[in-house]
């Protein structure tokens, strides 16, 4: 359907005729627009413009209060419903040290556990460049610290002076259990 901000209603549509959809969803044909009108004025409802766009415009007869209401709630549900996955990005350089490595390592694995997805990074600088073997070497070894609790979204590979590699989370992130006993107490309480 039609965005609410473009929709037409009522006396507002200015076409000669339309097509109808009447209160219960069933067509009712072409019919001239003060004739569609009429119909919805009766029945103490509003004809709105759904589909401005076909020849002649579909209208319906319905209630726009509710209507904008109901188009609402999807839309906040639709909201609160949506995961943004965010991408973390690690960066290291081919010459790390083991401590190092086990620290970001750890960092890796907290944000896979979080539910994010992590782009792992590893710079070139000058001489380095001619040697992304050990780039190469340092990923696997990150791979070999966090093993098991990730997907490879993106394998390994060569960007500029960069090598990169993108990892997503293997299972959705825990969330801690809310005990359903605590629900139901203050339904009961109220009556």
């Amino acid at each position: 359907m039609a965005d609410n901000k473009n929709l037409r209603i009522n006396e507002q549509i200015r076409v000669r005729e339309v097509r109808l959809i009447d209160d219960r969803g069933e067509q009712r044909g072409v019919l001239s627009t003060p004739e569609a009108l009429k119909l919805a004025k009766d029945l103490n409802l509003d004809l709105v413009e759904v589909a401005p766009t076909g020849n002649p415009p579909v209208c319906k007869i319905l209630d726009y209060g509710k209507y904008k209401f109901e188009q609402e709630k999807k839309f906040k549900d639709n909201r609160k419903n949506q995961k943004i996955v965010k991408i973390k990005e690690i960066r290291m350089q081919p010459k790390i040290d083991d401590h190092d490595l086990d620290f970001k390592s750890r960092h890796v694995r907290e944000f896979l556990g979080e539910g994010d997805k992590v782009k792992v990074t590893i710079r070139f600088r000058g001489r380095e460049l001619a040697h992304t073997e050990l780039g190469e070497d340092v990923l696997k070894a990150v791979l070999d610290r966090i093993e098991g609790q990730y997907m490879m979204e993106k394998p390994p590979s060569m960007e500029g002076r960069f090598m990169s590699m993108v990892l997503a989370p293997k299972s959705a992130p825990k969330k801690p259990d809310v005990p359903k006993s605590n629900e139901s107490a203050p339904a009961s309480a109220g009556e």
